[in-house]
């Protein structure tokens, strides 16, 4: 058996952070191997205790607000909250900031793009091995029989697809690519009108045959309609550089224990 990894004891001015509480944590940060999750989990806590720490010594008080969806903040997030709007000086972005960023990014401003296009669905849980391979196999042989005779695409569709679209000949209408899974999307993007995808396309619901039948560009959008998103976007950028910046300077005058922590690199807590 390969012996137990033994963690560090991690502590914030001597206050021991629970190794109980440091794998809990480690659900919210998913990494590559777990001394890696393991890590940041605990830089995330120390944040927090670092934040909780000066918060007390302030003698600041919470006042819990609402979050939306009926969620109200605990008191530790609240005075996290007190804590970072009494110590962050953050301007907003004002007109011409968010014309130069709009003009710098114009391409990401647009409308989405609509697809058209058809699918037949081989139904199957992907936690079901056997069936999935089986919905394969029927997708693959859909394809063997389309590769002689596409016109075939809305008869097989009707007598084979799972979907409600089956009855119109497995034609989905118009969606935008939120609206699909992101596998079924990808396999849309290489495709000219017309085209049938070369390979069964996998995704949470089983294995599709998909036909893109019509693309249409997004329309590129005026600075009015995302002048606010973009002020949005740059007042949390700047308010995160300062957080981090403000993080690093308590870290500096801080007994930090048990974890590599670099305060100006690591993500806020949420």
């Amino acid at each position: 058996m390969k012996p137990t990894t033994r963690r560090p004891t991690v502590a914030v001015n001597g206050a021991t952070i629970p190794h109980a509480a440091i794998a809990r944590e480690v659900q919210n940060h998913p990494a590559e191997d777990p001394d890696t999750a393991w890590a940041e989990a605990a830089r995330a806590l120390v944040i927090r205790e670092l934040l909780l720490q000066e918060a007390s010594r302030l003698g600041l008080m919470p006042e819990p607000g609402e979050e939306g969806e009926g969620r109200r903040e605990t008191e530790e997030e609240a005075l996290i909250r007190t804590l970072l709007d009494r110590e962050l000086s953050v301007p907003q972005a004002d007109e011409a900031s968010c014309r130069r960023y709009f003009e710098k990014n114009r391409s990401r401003f647009k409308s989405p793009d609509l697809f058209e296009a058809a699918h037949i669905l081989f139904s199957a849980d992907q936690r079901d091995e056997a069936a999935f391979a089986e919905a394969r196999r029927s997708a693959e042989a859909a394809l063997e029989l389309l590769a002689s005779n596409t016109k075939r695409f809305p008869d097989l569709a009707r007598e084979f697809s799972a979907c409600s679209s089956s009855r119109d000949g497995g034609h989905l209408g118009q969606f935008t690519r939120d609206q699909v899974t992101p596998e079924f999307a990808g396999a849309l993007d290489p495709l000219e009108p017309g085209e049938i995808a070369a390979a069964p396309v996998e995704t949470r619901y089983g294995v599709h045959v998909i036909r893109l039948d019509r693309r249409i560009e997004g329309r590129p959008l005026p600075f009015e309609a995302v002048r606010e998103r973009i002020a949005d976007y740059l007042t949390e950028a700047v308010w995160s550089r300062a957080a981090a910046q403000y993080i690093s300077l308590l870290a500096g005058k801080t007994a930090i224990t048990g974890v590599d922590f670099d305060g100006a690199g690591t993500p806020l807590v949420q």
